[in-house]
């Protein structure tokens, strides 16, 4: 038995080109793409820690499904969202949480 195969540019799946969008990040532009995560778009900067717990240890992504809170931001004003479940938005302004000891 043999396959088919859907010629590449016959594939509705196909991603389509990229629509670039640009948040800050405790005041910095950081770019990525629409339909990318908050956390996808930190990761792709190659930020891998933007939370501190109460004893200072870094956090950033653990589970990447929302259900630990590791990877919490402020964004637009609002606390405690999920970095991984928030799809980034042109503008949005993105704090890290936990104080001045957080590292990019």
């Amino acid at each position: 038995m043999t396959s088919y195969r859907l010629p590449a540019e016959l594939d509705p799946a196909r991603p389509a080109a990229d629509s670039p969008l640009t948040i800050r990040v405790d005041g910095e532009p950081v770019t990525g793409a629409a339909g990318q995560t908050i956390a996808g778009v930190l990761l792709g900067a190659g930020r891998r820690q933007w939370r501190t717990t109460a004893d200072g240890a870094p956090r950033g992504v653990f589970c990447g499904i929302g259900v630990c809170f590791d990877c919490l931001v402020e964004v637009n004003g609002l606390r405690d969202v999920r970095a991984c479940l928030r799809r980034a938005q042109d503008g949005d302004v993105v704090a890290r949480q936990g104080g001045s000891e957080a590292t990019a």
